[in-house]
């Protein structure tokens, strides 16, 4: 079975962000989905990379989030976005946790290293008070660029695609409601890729008939 492990980047439980997860979730499992719901809230680790990549320690409960992204056949991010960036608490659960030797790693004499997530796909949806003409030109849409090319991409995911939704304290109730049917609809339309590209791979691990 495709397994999706959605990523909680919000420290309030009753959030837009975890709204819209726990409808993209029931999109997901609708469509024969495994979903695993990880909120890094709810972690105990240091958010701060003290020593740079070598010498501290990894936590159990990043040793466990490690674990479930590598069961993962599909991530999804759901965090809102401020100062043209994720909050701390993604920033700091991604300096901890996507470490080189785990997430990348440099050969000798290449000035660019190998992906080592790679056969992951990845979805982000972000939310944020900007409008998208002030988001795309005066900060250039430095979330996608930081987190899906310079970080998803750079560890091997693939393909990841990105829900970004805009002016969210001017939205209407009804229009925040068909921001969740959208959530649920992006569920299912992503729960059927993760099924076909599941059976594909079962079929090539298939032993050849007699």
């Amino acid at each position: 079975m495709a397994r999706a492990l959605i990523i909680l980047g919000h420290p309030q439980a009753n959030s837009l962000s975890h709204q819209l997860a726990a409808r993209y979730a029931e999109g997901l499992a609708g469509g024969g989905v495994q979903v695993e719901l990880l909120s890094l809230a709810e972690l105990s680790f240091d958010l701060v990379l003290r020593q740079g990549f070598d010498g501290q320690a990894v936590e159990p409960d990043l040793l466990s989030a490690r674990a479930a992204i590598e069961r993962a056949d599909h991530v999804a991010w759901f965090f809102p976005t401020g100062w043209a960036g994720p909050p701390a608490l993604v920033k700091g659960f991604i300096d901890r946790v996507f470490l080189p030797g785990w997430a990348f790693q440099y050969a000798p004499g290449q000035s660019l290293p190998r992906g080592l997530l790679s056969g992951r796909h990845a979805r982000v949806v972000t939310s944020m008070d900007s409008p998208s003409l002030w988001y795309r030109l005066w900060h250039r849409r430095a979330v996608h660029a930081s987190l899906v090319n310079a970080t998803l991409k750079f560890c091997g995911f693939g393909p990841v695609a990105s829900t970004t939704l805009f002016r969210v304290r001017d939205r209407s109730p009804e229009v925040r409601e068909g921001w969740l049917g959208e959530l649920w609809r992006l569920g299912q339309r992503d729960a059927r890729r993760l099924v076909a590209a599941s059976e594909r791979r079962a079929r090539r691990r298939a032993p050849l008939a007699a």
